[in-house]
């Protein structure tokens, strides 16, 4: 199965925020925590032209912690600053108009040496949808101001929020991009619910995940759905099914003559992983 959604809107969006650039002073980056590489549009370097950045690896309460500590790192190596947050519970939220102040600490500085009283730290915020953007924002501004969801594509237009007397954010629609050189990117982020399920084969995501976490975190896998034996070959598409039809038998997804409903099945196992229910996982790994 090939994986592509990019719906209209996102094309203006891209437009738009290249519109309110020189407006912005540093770009807030939202990335998935479970997967920061995948949830990166590879296009946003070249969107942003180079303005201050600040990386948050968000939903970090769902992501394999170990794994998180090394994408901050890769990331500062990189020459970004980067955080774990999560918008959700708040975790991390009030050390960011601090750290986006930091990186424009020498702008600041020529402003004050002047006489002058620095405004407000003007901020754009990025990602691609459903990594929690709006989320954040309602979060950091104190109040239910930007639409929120389960689903992606909630937000279709831009919309300036003011944070306290520090800070004004620049909220903006998701963005991915039109084509996934790897569709291994395109299935993690399926996975986590960053694509339209409508324009997706439920069964197949399931199995990608099944795949992955048979191979790296079958312990809170089997423990969740009381499978007693791990797949041999993680490569056999019998062995995977049979773990898929285990998940459906255990969650009733039945049809008759007892035969399980791989769809439904499917569907339960994605809701229960994306809902954190099968432990904390990550999806990739920078080294």
């Amino acid at each position: 199965m090939t994986i592509q959604w990019f719906p209209g809107h996102m094309t203006r969006a891209r437009r738009q925020i290249q519109e309110k650039l020189k407006l912005i002073d540093v770009v807030i980056e939202l990335l998935d925590a479970r997967l920061p590489l995948s949830s990166r549009n590879p296009m946003i370097d070249e969107i942003l032209q180079g303005k201050p950045r600040l990386i948050l690896l968000n939903k970090a309460d769902l992501a394999d912690p170990a794994i998180t500590r090394e994408w901050i790192d890769y990331f500062r190596e990189e020459g970004f600053a980067a955080i774990a947050v999560d918008a959700s519970s708040g975790q991390g939220i009030k050390e960011i108009p601090d750290l986006a102040r930091e990186l424009l600490k020498d702008k600041i500085e020529k402003q004050l040496a002047k006489g002058m009283n620095p405004r407000s730290v003007r901020a754009l915020i990025v990602g691609i949808p459903n990594v929690g953007k709006s989320t954040l924002i309602n979060r950091m501004a104190g109040r239910n101001i930007a639409a929120t969801g389960d689903r992606p594509g909630i937000t279709k237009s831009q919309q300036w929020i003011k944070v306290g007397t520090q800070m004004e954010l620049l909220d903006t629609p998701g963005i991915l991009w039109p084509k996934f050189e790897d569709q291994n990117v395109g299935y993690r982020l399926a996975v986590t619910g960053a694509i339209r399920e409508e324009i997706l084969n439920i069964e197949d995501i399931a199995f990608f995940a099944v795949k992955y976490l048979a191979k790296y975190y079958w312990e809170p896998f089997a423990q969740r759905f009381e499978i007693k034996e791990a797949p041999q070959d993680f490569e056999n598409p019998d062995e995977i099914v049979a773990v898929m039809e285990a998940v459906g038998r255990k969650r009733g997804c039945l049809m008759s003559g007892g035969r399980v409903d791989l769809e439904k099945a499917s569907s339960v196992l994605l809701r229960e992983l994306r809902a954190g229910k099968l432990g904390r996982y990550s999806l990739e790994a920078p080294y």
